[in-house]
């Protein structure tokens, strides 16, 4: 069996160099450390999102009664469930991120962008005062979460991600059981609350066709509406924060600075050069071959999108950011049936508030060392401060 024995926790810094010297051994190999395959290159990537006989198939962790706040968010949402759950809880909010209704956000981006803007100095945090709190402050009223919760969103949901790493500590699986048992009941309060006094927002939308609504037609359980909106707060701004983060830091600490004219290109830039997520996994449901690699039914395979994004084979001089690049077939949001929901409104979201800053201050740049967050699975910056001049 070709195997691998790269320990991705040892390359959070730049974890480039290590899964280019294995692309180059081997496109897939098995990581007896994690018991798990390992894809290096973009091909079989590509084919592990893509085949559905590798699906995601929730299983508690353990010890599950401890951990049953954390497993009830993940049992209950589409990211973990196949069809037919799949598709029944992803129509549900579909509709919220087609095109019609991201254009209509269009205009409350830029009126976020535009007053973080102003509100920010000459030097200030990238990160906490810009690329944070703008896309949680558009889902939070996609969904219609009332205004005293939103501070508290991203320290739930970066409490709760964490526990995706690869070898979580005890510290951290406290604070994510916490903090998905604070999130859970904050939403849950919020659901019956728009059950009793519907709005216009999407939580209200997922009670109307749920039990707490009384509905009778293949209704969302009120833990399904709670799941729902818990995954969609925490996706919904994950990506962009840091996409937007990794991305300013590879253009800063070369010299570089967005296109204007091409600021969609510079984006799709970001979302491959330095991946906001790294690694998603599936499960065999029966033999599947991917390349020469036979991967039998109950293994699990993980796509390492990071690596897929820096493929040789697919991109002209993959380590170097080209503000321009086209094409760019990258993966960062994943492929096939679990592709991102919710890729329209971060492309646009990113878009509008990279236009917006670079407008405003072109002569932005790094004002010392960026904090890394220290993670993998879900790469991205703590801290980035920056200097412009308006």
């Amino acid at each position: 069996m070709r195997t691998t024995d790269i320990d991705l926790s040892a390359i959070v810094d730049d974890p480039y160099p290590a899964l280019a010297a294995e692309r180059k051994r081997h496109p897939i190999a098995w990581h007896q450390g994690t018991g798990r395959w390992l894809t290096f290159d973009h091909a079989s990537a590509s084919a592990v999102l893509r085949d559905r006989r590798l699906g995601r198939l929730w299983t508690d962790r353990e010890p599950a009664a401890y951990l049953e706040p954390f497993n009830l968010l993940h049992r209950n949402q589409m990211m973990e469930n196949e069809p037919p759950a799949h598709t029944r809880l992803r129509r549900r909010v579909a509709g919220a991120f087609n095109r019609g209704h991201v254009e209509r956000l269009r205009p409350r981006v830029r009126e976020i962008a535009a007053g973080l803007l102003a509100e920010a100095g000459d030097e200030f945090d990238l990160i906490a005062e810009y690329a944070e709190p703008l896309p949680v402050l558009v889902i939070a009223d996609l969904l219609g979460v009332d205004e005293a919760l939103v501070p508290m969103l991203r320290d739930w949901s970066q409490a709760i991600v964490r526990m995706y790493e690869i070898d979580p500590s005890p510290t951290v699986v406290d604070a994510a059981v916490a903090a998905a048992g604070e999130f859970a009941g904050a939403i849950r309060e919020l659901a019956k609350a728009r059950a009793a006094e519907p709005r216009d927002d999407l939580v209200s939308d997922l009670v109307a066709v749920s039990t707490l609504a009384g509905q009778s037609d293949d209704p969302l359980t009120e833990d399904e509406v709670v799941a729902s909106a818990v995954l969609l707060l925490n996706a919904g701004h994950e990506a962009s924060v840091n996409v937007f983060g990794n991305g300013h830091v590879a253009m800063l600490s070369r010299g570089l600075a967005p296109d204007l004219a091409r600021i969609d290109a510079c984006v799709e830039e970001m979302l491959r050069f330095d991946s906001a997520l790294q690694l998603f996994e599936r499960t065999a449901t029966e033999t599947v071959q991917i390349g020469d690699v036979s991967i039998e039914a109950g293994q699990r395979v993980a796509a390492l999108l990071g690596a897929a994004n820096r493929d040789p084979a697919v991109f002209d001089d993959p380590d170097s950011f080209d503000v321009t690049r086209d094409p760019n077939p990258h993966l960062a949001f994943g492929a096939g049936l679990h592709f991102c929901l919710g890729a329209p409104l971060a492309r646009m979201e990113m878009i509008e508030s990279m236009a917006l800053l670079w407008q405003q201050r072109p002569g932005l740049r790094l004002a010392g060392e960026p904090e890394s967050r220290g993670t993998f699975v879900l790469r991205g910056y703590h801290r980035v401060r920056v200097n412009s001049h308006a």
